[in-house]
């Protein structure tokens, strides 16, 4: 007769386990200890074997007789149910295991491994630790778009806007990585993009017409303060690196005699060498402040430490000190002042002015191609930007 919850309820232990049949193989094994525990007795491959389904009342008569089906069709199909729960098991093991938390480490690691500058890694760890919370202990593939969706709304909701797109960037990344280690199937941060508040674009403080560009090179040549600072805002104008790229620069990436400066890849956002042409107002810039700091590793130390670079504030105070508010220039400033009027010129190609820029195109082949291609361009280019900047140092009578 098949069981009945009546009769399952009224199963008493006894000294011995005991077998209560229900159908089709089914049956509850009533344990010593009081427990009911149900089975599937079934042939496979000629071998009489036992599955395992859980307990009662955990596990009702009804989804007892429903596992039972299934294990059934499975083995119409042709399939072990033992062998295949041993498999669900282990892929439930082995999502539990690598969870957000987990490959969210090991993205850090590898970007360690890949030498990121150790500012990148700081910001991308306070990026997915805010994420952590929410999301961290689920496995990665399981966790979906509405998941991600909330540490995301917590960061907009506190008018971070621009922190909120990078950390849903950031964490795209944790997925690619999983993907890639065939620990997850798709991406979910990608249908977020649109999710998102756009943050509005604050593009940096900078001079980009000719009248208003020379005024800030005449202020900057007359500079009074320190001879360090004042070399540092002239090379800045002269090779419109990006400030940290400047400010690290040690006296050994310099070479003058093939007139050169080659930024390693480490420090460089591209994550790319740079090897940028030194025009003779510059190496000229450099061997005065050789003179000064020559005997250091950098060629622009730190006042308070020389093991130190100088300090981007630095540059930023000296403009102010010039009387140049915030809003108007910063030292990042030179890049777009430099990129606006090069461009405008109309003498040289744009391609030659983002290669001496250090940008990245789209094709990894022409990056490589522009270095090679525009050198000689760019080392004439060079030359004319650095007496365009002497003509606007002249004071003005």
């Amino acid at each position: 007769m098949p069981l009945t919850d009546a009769k399952l309820r009224a199963l008493k232990p006894e000294a011995k386990p005991t077998k209560h049949s229900d159908s089709g193989g089914l049956h509850v094994l009533v344990t010593p200890t009081g427990s009911k525990l149900w089975r599937l007795s079934y042939r496979y491959a000629g071998k009489q074997k036992t599955l395992a389904l859980g307990s009662y009342p955990i596990i009702s008569l009804i989804e007892a007789r429903q596992k039972r089906d299934v294990a059934k069709k499975l083995i119409a199909d042709g399939n072990d149910p033992a062998l295949q729960a041993k498999l669900e098991k282990a892929q439930r093991k082995h999502a539990h295991s690598n969870t957000f938390n987990v490959l969210a480490d090991k993205l850090l690691e590898k970007d360690e491994r890949e030498g990121r500058a150790p500012a990148t890694l700081k910001k991308k760890k306070w990026l997915l630790e805010q994420a952590r919370p929410d999301i961290g202990n689920r496995p990665i593939s399981e966790i979906s778009a509405a998941e991600i969706l909330v540490p995301l709304r917590k960061v907009e909701a506190k008018g971070n806007l621009e922190t909120a797109r990078r950390m849903r960037s950031t964490i795209g990344e944790v997925f690619r990585l999983a993907i890639a280690n065939a620990l997850a199937e798709n991406d979910p941060t990608f249908g977020l993009k649109g999710a998102l508040t756009t943050p509005t674009v604050q593009h940096r403080a900078a001079f980009t017409t000719e009248r208003e560009f020379a005024g800030l090179i005449r202020a900057v040549w007359q500079y009074d303060g320190m001879p360090e600072t004042r070399a540092a805002l002239q090379l800045m104008a002269l090779l419109y690196s990006r400030p940290g790229e400047l400010r690290h620069a040690e006296w050994s990436e310099f070479d003058f005699d093939s007139n050169s400066w080659t930024i390693p890849a480490s420090r460089t956002k591209t994550r790319k060498e740079h090897k940028k042409p030194l025009p003779s107002a510059a190496i000229k810039i450099l061997q005065g402040l050789r003179n000064l700091t020559g005997h250091r590793t950098l060629a622009l130390p730190s006042v308070q430490s020389p093991l130190r670079p100088m300090s981007e504030n630095t540059f930023n105070g000296a403009l102010r000190r010039l009387g140049f508010a915030k809003n108007e220039v910063t030292a990042h400033g030179f890049r777009a002042s430099a990129s606006s009027l090069l461009n405008e010129s109309g003498h040289w190609s744009p391609d030659a002015i983002e290669a001496e820029l250090g940008h990245v195109g789209a094709d990894q082949v022409r990056k490589a191609y522009h270095r090679a291609l525009y050198w000689e361009e760019r080392v004439r280019m060079a030359e004319w930007w650095a007496g365009q900047i002497c003509a606007f140092s002249v004071p003005l009578r």
